[in-house]
């Protein structure tokens, strides 16, 4: 140490870079090994990482003979006391945490090693278009932040294979799995200066089962639910209520996938399909208004308006293969002989009005006989006129059955379109 004038603070070996020849550039070199990844901010979009960092430089006023010096080749010298490249991680964007490493190694030939851990956050951009079954890359890169090339060149200790299983080797498990860590050497330019850079890009692949089991499986189940209450009955509002109960639900799993993804321009197709799972609950309860209507309008318009009957009872019906020509064909019917027995029941109690009338001399049993005969006979009059009621009520009940199911069927078509999508996009 004292023959190496190292005990000193010397202020030729901690300030001049090492070089007997000043044009001759000090080659660095360096490794990196990803013992974990900590944590992987989606909204702000930072990861934070754990890894190992080795940085290897040779010192040419730092050389001795280990003959001389009873066999020495190799020596622990203090950080601070020599020297060392000003490098730095372009995507950091807070100072690295390392534990106090207040050592390095020092061969005879000069070459200076030094090891730590180092605990780097950092920016990493991120394709969440296939949330959450995502894959993401990204990179830290390496490069001093003064000394141009001409003053030092990065090289990488070793290559992308060694990298990856060295890292496989210590890799933490967590929410990210490590799939394969690419070393890339180049320069950068700017304002006529360039600088090396060792890019270390680390890609890694997110655990789903979790976004699974808490938002994939009770979203699937919401939109199986609302699927199964366009089979309660229309007459009664327990439909409405029960699919507002269920829009209320998924919307509280839309508010939870906001909060995890962040804002960028690619929106994830998980995101897409729930949103349009809810425009297709919002329209089915639009159409279970509309029905509920519909069958108000039973009880205070008795007759279906023509054009309804024309493009619902006999367009819409026919390409949805739902028969109402014997409903149609049945109110016909029942309406030819309601209007005829409610004409011959006329008819014939307004004789037996006028016969009432005509005979005064009648006795008191004959005329109760009539007056009961008269009785029955507008009972009758009133139950031909409730079944004319009751058959106007089934062609506007038919109408909605058929506007209904046309609802179903296209809400079925689009879950099921966009859920093969979805299986394609996280498939491939």
């Amino acid at each position: 140490m004292n023959n190496l004038s190292i005990s000193d603070a010397n202020p030729r070996l901690m300030s001049v870079r090492p070089v007997t020849d000043w044009r001759e550039p000090s080659i660095v070199r360096i490794d990196v090994t990803l013992h974990a990844t900590l944590d992987l901010d989606e909204k702000l979009q930072i990861l934070t990482s754990l890894v190992k960092f080795q940085m290897s430089w040779k010192n040419q006023f730092l050389t001795w003979d280990p003959q001389s010096f009873c066999g020495i080749s190799k020596i622990s010298i203090p950080v601070d006391s020599v020297w060392k490249p000003d490098l730095f991680v372009s995507e950091m964007t807070e100072e690295p945490q390392s534990p106090t490493v207040p050592f390095m190694s020092l061969s005879s030939d000069g070459t200076i090693n030094q090891w730590k851990p180092i605990r780097i956050v950092s920016t990493c951009s991120l394709d969440i278009y296939k949330f959450p079954f995502d894959t993401q890359k990204c990179n830290l890169t390496f490069g001093p932040y003064v000394h141009t090339v001409q003053d030092i060149v990065v090289v990488p200790k070793s290559n992308s294979s060694a990298v990856t299983q060295a890292s496989h080797e210590n890799y933490a498990k967590s929410e990210w799995v490590l799939r394969k860590v690419d070393v890339l050497s180049n320069n950068v330019s700017t304002e006529e200066k360039e600088w090396s850079q060792v890019t270390y890009q680390i890609t890694i692949r997110r655990v789903p089962i979790l976004y699974v089991i808490n938002l994939i499986v009770p979203a699937g189940f919401l939109v199986l639910v609302d699927v199964a209450s366009m089979f309660i009955p229309m007459e009664g509002g327990e439909r409405l209520g029960f699919k507002i109960t269920v829009v209320l639900g998924f919307s509280v799993l839309l508010l939870i996938l906001n909060d995890l993804l962040p804002n960028s321009e690619v929106t994830p197709i998980l995101g897409v399909f729930c949103a349009v799972c809810l425009v297709i609950m919002i329209i089915s309860i639009v159409d279970s208004i509309f029905i509920s209507y519909m069958l108000h309008l039973s009880a205070v318009r008795p007759d279906v308006p023509q054009w309804l009957k024309i493009w619902v009872l006999k367009h819409l019906a026919f390409i949805l293969r739902i028969n109402t020509a014997e409903v149609s064909e049945s109110n016909a019917a029942g309406v030819r002989n309601t209007n005829k027995a409610t004409s011959v029941v006329g008819e014939a109690t307004d004789i037996q009005t006028r016969r009432c009338l005509q005979k005064e001399h009648d006795s008191a049993e004959i005329k109760l006989l009539k007056k009961v005969l008269l009785e029955l006979l507008m009972i009758r009059r009133h139950m031909i006129m409730s079944k004319r009621e009751e058959e106007a009520k089934s062609e506007w009940n038919m109408v909605a059955f058929v506007l209904d199911r046309f609802i179903l069927i296209c809400y079925l078509l689009t879950v099921f379109i966009i859920l093969i999508t979805v299986v394609v996009v996280w498939a491939f």
